[in-house]
Parts: structure tokens; C-alpha cells; sequence
């Protein structure tokens, strides 16, 4: 039976288990929706803004391991999910991006609402198809997919022309399989170099453990655990790789970094061995490089072979799926103990406490993010922006189950918050799923309250409210002789009468006592629900390693006198 292309793009999306799809119409793109009906078994989620669209998809991809799935029309529907793309390449998020594009007679001409979004999108993708023929769309499709969701994954966007969408000359046959022959990701170590890291674990004597993404996206949290158990080895997770080792484990020794744990940095500092597992050194782990570690050997695995070596130099570099490489290594590696090593990290723990969270009266931050770890038990999936609110949820709440934060990483996008809870929320309905938002960032992407309504997607949204773009002022007290141009958000709106305008409940908070009952009011509540916690307006993240500093350069908190005012 022919079919046009739009019906050919919803054939090859339910071959491959899609069923929830988030996206915006517009013209170029207006067959596919036509065809949309027919298709039942594909949920279609509007929101309010492309870019929402995009963040929806990886907020969903993340949390379900499967392929997020946004579309978008021509020029500026395309051009509006850039950031969003950028986001889950970063991050290593496999989504699919179909973009609708003018048709192909009008192709570089430029069309009303044309842009070469597959040039445009080039670096920001894992690969990314124009189709200039309907009988492509299954093979593409197909293919998208696979290179998504293998190897490292990452994003893939299929720009398709009105006029393909409209062809109706074309048949459906879906490949059974994938033949890519420059496309063949490493997934299994190479033994020797497997044998190598074994030996170099048996000599150390402060040996670490490096939880990154990897970890979480492979799946390999009981191959971490084992490896770290059986042969001692404190835990350090990034940014990232929170919830990937269990963070009341004795063995967990926190994140490190930029606004990491003092304690987990120092250990960096001192470890002669540096288990590196699906992680890839980022600046704001790593600090001045020429400092990092200096003391130790490094065993770096990751599945993208481009990471190794690219910031950190490796001793024993392994190439593969994490899972499968821990599989491999773990009877090699001998059972150990390193009773010494574990007591100094605890030394240093005791002496640099990082995230005691000081006594006042005033309504903290951490306090917030703290009573609500204590009130979900840690068990919520938590989806933060960037700024200051990221790293506090990071420091202060206290994840019990694995996979369960979504925060844009790499990127640092702000806005990500919103449409990503709403994302997360889909793919784990019986899930609480809390946006912490800042008060900046909520205000970029808020228009999509209105999708949480629309379908009942009852995300908690917690506005972390400075009154500031808070990170950013903070940047210039320490860095900038407290010249806070361009940082004030003076006249904010009124969050709870613009929540009650879309349609959901909302509450002020502007007390230390009244936290616990916020949160549990929103807790109870059946639909989404906003809370606008009033916090201190310059309160700062510690501690804090200043850009280009080494780990021991870090910023701790200030002491504060009993009796003075904070």
C-alpha cells in the first residue's frame, strides 16, 4: 500500500516503540500533523515553545533510557530546538529531531521560514539526514535511531521538505536492520589493556573511583558498587554521575569541583590512582589542569574514544561499554582493603565539613533543599537548570535511587528546568518529579505551565527566588568588586497570581517554618503546583574553586559569630 511521507515518518516511529512525541506545528511541517490522527498509539504533547519541546524529549530520554522524540517545523520552529540539541549532545542524550523544512523546489532560495538546519545543527548533532526522497524516510529513520541510542549517545535530527511529507507514492518497508559500515562503536575493552588497569589497582594505595554519566547511562550501577566494595575504593561522582553510587554508602565520598565537596576534591588531590569511569574532565572537575591529581596514575574508560586523553592524560586507556568493561575487570581485580586511605578521607571530611548548613533564622536555600530530601526520603527525581539552585540541589539533597537527577550539564542551560520536569514526568508518571528552578531561569521557559495543565502533568515546581540571576552576581562579588550590572531582578512578577493564571496552585514562601508544609502541600496536591520560596538574595554557593584555580585553591564558607547577623 503506498503511504504518503508524513505516514511513513508515524509507520517507522511506532516500529520503534515511540509512543509520546513532543513538539510545535507549522507550515512546513503541517503534513505530519495531518497524519498524526491516524496514529493514535503516538501521544502528541504541544508546548508552548520549541525549545521546550527539545528539553522535553531529553528529560524524558534520561530518565527512561529511550529515545526523546521532538518535532518542530521550518527556519525558526528549527531553529528554536537548537539549544535544546545542544543540551543533550553535551550531555550525551539520545534524542531524535524531525524538523519539517520548505519543499524541495524552494530549497536555497531563500523561502519564507528556510534555514539550513542540518548545517546549522552540524555540530551540535551525532548526524543529522535531509530527506530529498519519501522512500528514504524508513531507512532514515531507522538509522537515526540506532546511532541515538549506541556508542555514545547523543542527538540526531531528520529535516524532511513539505513536499516529501506530502508524496504519496512511496511504500513502507522498515529495515530489520541497521548496515553502517563507518559507524561501529567499541563496546568491548580490550582485554590487555583490561589486565593493565587491574595491576595498576593492585598497587595503589589511595586509590578513587570517578563515577561520571557513563555509569548511569550504561546501567552499571551494581558493576560500580561491586568493584568499589570488593576491593575498597572511595566513590567520587560528578556532577552527572549523582545517583549513580548510592549516596548514604559508607564509601561515598560526594562530588568534586568547582562547588563540589572540599573533602572529595582534597581526595582528589591525594589519590595515587584515579578510577575514571564514563566521565570526561570537565573544567569545572578538573580545575587548572597543570594541578590536577598531581599524584596520580589514571585509568580512564569511556565509550567515546575521543574523550580519552582529550584533557587528562591516561595510563590505561579503555575503550568500550562500561558495563561490559566492568564485567571484564571485576575478577581481576583482587578483594582489598584500604582501612588507612578511607580513615584520612573521613579526617578530611571531619575538618572540612563543606555543606553544614549554618544556623539563622533567615530562609535558606540549602535548608530548603535539604527538608525536601528529608520529606521525599530521596527518593523524587529532581530537574534543575543551571546557576546556583543546580548546585545547591547537587550539594544538599540526598538521592536514595539511581538516575534520578536531571540537570543540564555540559551546556549549562538555563530554562532547562521547566520543560525537562515535564519530560521526566512523562516517562515515570508514578514518579515526584520537582523542578527547582531559579527565578531567572524559571522566567525563560514558564510559558510551558501551560502544557503541564493542558495534560495533567503534575510536576512540582520550586522557584529558588533571589530576586537575582544569583550565580551570576555571585561571580561578581567574588570576581567583580560586587559590580552587579545587569543581575538584579527587581521587579520580578508575582509568581503565584501568574501560576494561578495558567491554571495551578501556587503558595509563597517567605519563612523557615513554613518549608515543611509547603512541601508537603505540594506533595498532596493531584496537578502541578508552583512554590515561590523567598530566600536570602546574596546568599553564595561554598565551596567554590574560582575559574583557572587548582582543587587546593578553593573558596570554603566564612566562618559566621554567633550573635552577629548573617
Amino acid at each position: 500500500m503506498k503511504l504518503t511521507g508524513a505516514q511513513l515518518v508515524c509507520e517507522s516511529l511506532l516500529k520503534e516503540g515511540v509512543d509520546v512525541a513532543f513538539g510545535l506545528p507549522g507550515g512546513a511541517v503541517l503534513p505530519l500533523y495531518g497524519a498524526l490522527p491516524e496514529y493514535p498509539q503516538l501521544r502528541h504533547i504541544l508546548v508552548r515553545h520549541e525549545q521546550a519541546a527539545a528539553m522535553a524529549a531529553d528529560g524524558y530520554a534520561r530518565v527512561t533510557g529511550k529515545v526523546g522524540v521532538c518535532i518542530a517545523t521550518s527556519g525558526p520552529g528549527a531553529t528554536n530546538l537548537v539549544t535544546g540539541i545542544a543540551c543533550a549532545q553535551m550531555d550525551s542524550i539520545p534524542i531524535v529531531a524531525i524538523t519539517g523544512q520548505v519543499p524541495r523546489g524552494a530549497i536555497g532560495r531563500d523561502a519564507f521560514q528556510e534555514t539550513d538546519i542540518s548545517g546549522i545543527t552540524l555540530p551540535v548533532t551525532k548526524h543529522n539526514y535531509l530527506i530529498m526522497d519519501a522512500s528514504e524516510i524508513p531507512g532514515a529513520i531507522k538509522e537515526a535511531f540506532h546511532i541515538a541510542n549506541t556508542g555514545r549517545p547523543g542527538p540526531v535530527l531528520v529535516d524532511i521538505p513539505k513536499d516529501v511529507l506530502q508524496d504519496d507514492r512511496a511504500e513502507f518497508k522498515y529495515p530489520e536492520s541497521v548496515d553502517l559500515p563507518g559507524y561501529k562503536p567499541t563496546l568491548d575493552g580490550h582485554p590487555a589493556q583490561i589486565q593493565k588497569a587491574a595491576r595498576l589497582k593492585a598497587q595503589a594505595e589511595r586509590p578513587i573511583i570517578l563515577s561520571g554519566h557513563g555509569i548511569i547511562i550504561s546501567r552499571a550501577y551494581d558493576e560500580v558498587r561491586e568493584l568499589a566494595e570488593k576491593a575498597q575504593i572511595p566513590v567520587i561522582t560528578t556532577l552527572l554521575g549523582i545517583s549513580s553510587f548510592p549516596m548514604d554508602h559508607f564509601l561515598n565520598v560526594g562530588m568534586p569541583g568547582m562547588h563540589g565537596m572540599t573533602y572529595a576534591s582534597k581526595a582528589i588531590d591525594e589519590a595515587d590512582l584515579l578510577i575514571s569511569l564514563g566521565m570526561r574532565f570537565d573544567d569545572r572537575v578538573t580545575g587548572r589542569l597543570s594541578a590536577f591529581a598531581p599524584n596520580a596514575k589514571v585509568i580512564h574508560v569511556d565509550v567515546d574514544p575521543s574523550e580519552i586523553s582529550k584533557n587528562v592524560r591516561a595510563t590505561v586507556p579503555i575503550v568500550g561499554d562500561l558495563k561490559r568493561i566492568l564485567r571484564a575487570l571485576l575478577p581481576n581485580v583482587p578483594a582489598a582493603v584500604h582501612t588507612d586511605w578511607v580513615q584520612r578521607i573521613e579526617e578530611l571530611r571531619m575538618r572540612h565539613p563543606s555543606h553544614k548548613i549554618r544556623e539563622t533564622d533567615h530562609l535558606l536555600p540549602q535548608y530548603i533543599l535539604k527538608t525536601l530530601s528529608e520529606i521525599t526520603d530521596g527518593r523524587a527525581i529532581i530537574v534543575t537548570g543551571v546557576g546556583q539552585h543546580q548546585m545547591w540541589a547537587a550539594q544538599h539533597y540526598a538521592f536514595k535511587e539511581s538516575n534520578h537527577l536531571v540537570t543540564s550539564g555540559g551546556l549549562g542551560a538555563m530554562g532547562f528546568e521547566v520543560p525537562a520536569a515535564l519530560g521526566a514526568k512523562v516517562g515515570k508518571p508514578d514518579k515526584h518529579v520537582w523542578s527547582i528552578a531559579g527565578d531567572g531561569g524559571f522566567q525563560m521557559t514558564l510559558c510551558d505551565l501551560a502544557t503541564a495543565v493542558e495534560n495533567n502533568i503534575a510536576v512540582k515546581f520550586a522557584i529558588i527566588n533571589n530576586n537575582y540571576l544569583g550565580m551570576v552576581r555571585q561571580w561578581q562579588d567574588f570576581f567583580y568588586d560586587k559590580q552587579y550590572t545587569a543581575t538584579s531582578y527587581s521587579r520580578n512578577p508575582d509568581f503565584v497570581k501568574l501560576a494561578e493564571a495558567y491554571g495551578v496552585a501556587g503558595m509563597r514562601v517567605t519563612d523557615k517554618v513554613q518549608v515543611p508544609a509547603a512541601i508537603e502541600w505540594a506533595m498532596q496536591e493531584p496537578g502541578p503546583v508552583v512554590v515561590d520560596f523567598m530566600v536570602e538574595p546574596e546568599e553564595n554557593v561554598y565551596p567554590m574553586i574560582p575559574a583557572g584555580q587548582s582543587l587546593a585553591e578553593l573558596i570554603e564558607e566564612p566562618e559566621h559569630v554567633p550573635g552577629v547577623p548573617t
